[in-house]
């Protein structure tokens, strides 16, 4: 199992939300974020003073899938997050050991 983290522009997540459940994926988390990598940020002018803005809007995604999955939830969101544009985001992968259902005790890939 895999658990892949993407860092995306909040706008592309209706599309990578509608590219997953193409590919059947059935459990994702995200989270509104801030953060700043090569995009930086902008000045902007308030009360006509300047004031830069260090920090952008984000959404992070986290899922787990089958081994077997990864390659295509990965191109999947590639595909979707891309705009050519720096502060399109990163992906992060991961191992995981291990998962559990709480509700029925399945472990490994049975709990996905």
């Amino acid at each position: 199992m895999k658990k892949i983290e993407a860092f995306i522009r909040p706008e592309k997540l209706d599309d990578i939300k509608d590219a997953l459940a193409v590919l059947h994926v059935n459990g994702l988390s995200i989270s509104q974020i801030m953060g700043f990598g090569s995009q930086k940020g902008w000045k902007e002018y308030i009360r006509g003073s300047e004031v830069e803005v260090n920090f952008l809007a984000k959404i992070k995604i986290e899922i787990v899938v089958l081994d077997e999955q990864l390659d295509a939830v990965v191109t999947s969101i590639c595909e979707n997050a891309r705009t050519g544009e720096v502060g399109d985001g990163k992906i992060f992968i991961y191992n995981i050991e291990d998962a559990i259902r709480i509700r029925t005790n399945e472990r490994g890939n049975d709990a996905l």
